[in-house]
């Protein structure tokens, strides 16, 4: 019990390094990239990758996620587990060499993509780089430092490459090749490294059936997802242009790095949660399930709250003045912050391991459908605003009929969610915060002191009304002061 309890620990540290990694290289990076490439660069950029990540989504069949509890539940076995790797492997290899072919049809058939092939073959390696790299299969064992070391590395890399690489706004493309190498070259060190966990020898008498009808709900959950988490910026880019796409990708990204920062710790819990409920030990479940909630609520509610009140100066520290069309649209997504960290605990951390992925899957359906339809009404006519209402409405929708589903296991636990505390909390610091906006100060020191007092005095109410997870925090850093 108390090696798993620390493993958790590990992991969640490690996770946490590898989101603050993911964080800062966008964090550095985006500032120095836009202002180059304007919204014009950036938009081919992200409307590339949204388009490839529909092949992507195809490719991999939802064996990124079926893979992790398939995997986890049989991780005690080498044998076993060797069996079930080699045959969601073979799986993923058919449906990868399909999609590739697919794609390249596309490519040289649909104008639109063919006025920028050579970005669109630059990012479509996702959909090699995502098959060889079996991140599942590390996931399923919690091989969290390995995976955080790795992608760090190739961060780094990718990050002195954007500086000494990018100079001009003809450089899309080659940005576009560093974000792929930034994001996947490290499944290149995956492919060679799993022989340490599985066992490479084809084993035969394969069983892919058996696979197959939960792949193919967990393919249906991935298509819903990436329908209305890319749609918007695929119909921005069909409906509108390339600078309206620049312009949502500079309110999206700050959206991305936030919802990664939200959902840290839930990333760590899926393996473990489908390992407790394959073993029976629901109250271990049931108990991970209600630290995520607290921990998504503890931080999303402030952080949603902050970047609503510093909208501008978010955009302007990252972007630049070009993108200030790119305000209100960030304003409108923010709240997703709090949806999306939700329903990935409800929803990935709970019904998956529980066996009840339809639920999700049928949730994530009606979000696609009313992305849809949102998207339709509202592109042409509000443009960026319009797609980041549609998927805010999309994200509440999704939260609503899982949170319905659940609300009997559920009720209890968002009950035990400090929210008193985190409203005061919330109010004091955005009060005592927000009159720095009005200090003609440089925007990153707007950002920093207005951060320093919201988040100081945040912290400190929460400690003053001994919040359990806040306290462990700080005797966990107290403790390695006393270490050092």
């Amino acid at each position: 019990m108390q090696v798993q309890k620390k493993s958790l620990k590990i992991n969640f540290i490690m996770n946490s390094i590898l989101t603050m990694s993911s964080f800062l290289f966008p964090l550095i990076t985006f500032p120095y990239v836009s202002r180059i490439l304007l919204p014009l660069g950036t938009g081919k950029v992200s409307f590339a990758t949204s388009v490839i990540s529909y092949f992507a989504m195809f490719s991999q069949l939802g064996i990124p996620v079926y893979g992790i509890r398939a995997c986890a539940k049989v991780r005690d076995d080498k044998a076993v587990l060797s069996k079930t790797f080699q045959e969601l492997m073979i799986i993923n290899g058919v449906t990868s060499l399909i999609t590739y072919l697919f794609f390249l049809l596309t490519l040289f058939t649909v104008p639109r993509l063919q006025q920028e092939k050579p970005l669109f073959l630059i990012v479509s390696m996702t959909i090699l780089l995502n098959t060889i790299g079996v991140e599942w299969l590390y996931k399923s064992l919690e091989q969290y430092v390995y995976i955080a070391v790795r992608s760090i590395f190739f961060k780094i890399l990718a990050l002195a490459a954007t500086f000494l690489l990018i100079h001009q706004e003809s450089d899309y493309v080659l940005y576009g090749a560093i974000s792929i190498f930034a994001a996947s070259a490290s499944n290149i060190f995956n492919f060679f490294h799993m022989h340490k966990f599985v066992s490479l020898k084809p084993v035969g008498n394969y069983h892919l059936k058996r696979h197959l009808h939960a792949v193919l709900i967990f393919f249906a959950m991935s298509c819903a997802t990436t329908v209305y988490t890319h749609l918007d910026t695929v119909m921005l880019g069909f409906l509108k242009t390339d600078t309206d796409v620049g312009y949502y990708n500079a309110a999206v990204k700050i959206k991305s790095i936030l919802v990664s920062i939200v959902t840290s710790l839930g990333v760590v819990l899926l393996p473990r949660a489908s390992y407790y409920i394959e073993h029976r030990q629901q109250s271990k479940f049931f108990n991970v399930s209600e630290k995520a909630l607290n921990f998504v609520c503890l931080l999303s509610i402030p952080l949603m709250v902050y970047f609503l009140l510093f909208a501008e100066e978010g955009i302007l520290f990252l972007s630049g003045t070009a993108y200030l069309p790119a305000i209100l649209p960030m304003q409108i997504i923010m709240p997703t912050l709090l949806l999306i960290g939700l329903t990935n605990v409800m929803g990935m951390q709970m019904l998956v391991p529980l066996g009840k992925e339809k639920i999700v899957l049928y949730s994530e359906v009606f979000g696609a459908i009313l992305n849809l339809s949102l998207n339709i009404l509202l592109i042409p006519r509000f443009s960026c605003s319009g797609a980041a209402f549609g998927t805010l409405a999309a994200e509440f929708l999704v939260f609503l009929i899982q949170f319905l589903v659940l609300k009997k296991d559920v009720i209890k636990m968002y009950r035990s969610i400090p929210v008193f505390p985190i409203i005061l909390g919330v109010l004091i610091g955005s009060s005592v915060s927000f009159p720095v906006k009005f200090l003609k100060i440089p925007v990153f020191f707007t950002l920093l002191l207005s951060a320093i007092l919201f988040w100081g005095i945040y912290m400190v109410i929460l400690l003053c009304f001994k919040i359990p997870l806040i306290l462990d925090i700080k005797n966990q850093f107290l403790k390695s002061l006393k270490l050092k």
